[in-house]
């Protein structure tokens, strides 16, 4: 089990399905929304009041779960695995309202458009660390027409895997937790 780190649903918990997910950490997520807020703050941004979220390798939900908890309107989640898709629409029945989460049971790697109804504050991409087809991903995202002038891509992968992000995005943010890296990018 994990918990929600802040927000109207903090404290409240996640459960994981250990054998298949490695969810992100609470100590991380903390950091993550620490620096979003911090960027918005910079940015005379407004983050959470009628924005949206994206969380494409949804897993237990709980970065988007976090969003939402934190004031985030709306949550799209993408999770493949049969199991785990289970186990994200009990976590996200469980904690949020019915109008605060859509879940797609959906390669993310295969769907052409990601369509969401509010302006969207940040995408989150928490892959398999074997994960290599970001560049796919990159553009869907930018195919979809989603990102605004400041939504931030957070993406968490290995320490080691080097993403080509040149003439797409640019490095706002960069995090290493161990053998983690945390990149937050924002498009060009």
């Amino acid at each position: 089990m994990i918990y929600i780190s802040g927000g109207k649903y903090k404290k409240r918990k996640i459960e994981v399905e250990t054998n298949i997910v490695r969810p992100t950490s609470s100590s991380k997520r903390e950091s993550i929304f620490s620096i979003l807020e911090s960027f918005a703050i910079k940015s005379s941004l407004e983050i959470y009041n009628n924005k949206c979220f994206v969380d494409l390798f949804a897993g237990t939900g709980a970065l988007g779960i976090e969003a939402i908890s934190r004031g985030g309107s709306i949550a799209y989640f993408y999770e493949i695995n049969d199991q785990v898709y289970k186990t994200l629409i009990k976590n996200c029945n469980t904690i949020c309202k019915k109008n605060e989460f859509y879940i797609y049971k959906k390669d993310v790697t295969k769907i052409k458009k990601i369509e969401i109804t509010l302006p969207c504050s940040a995408i989150f991409l928490d892959p398999p660390y074997k994960f290599n087809n970001f560049d796919k991903i990159f553009d869907i995202i930018l195919q979809s027409n989603i990102l605004e002038k400041y939504t931030v891509l957070i993406i968490e992968t290995d320490i080691n895997k080097n993403l080509n992000i040149a003439n797409k995005f640019k490095i706002i943010n960069e995090k290493i937790y161990g053998i983690t890296k945390i990149l937050f990018l924002t498009k060009l």
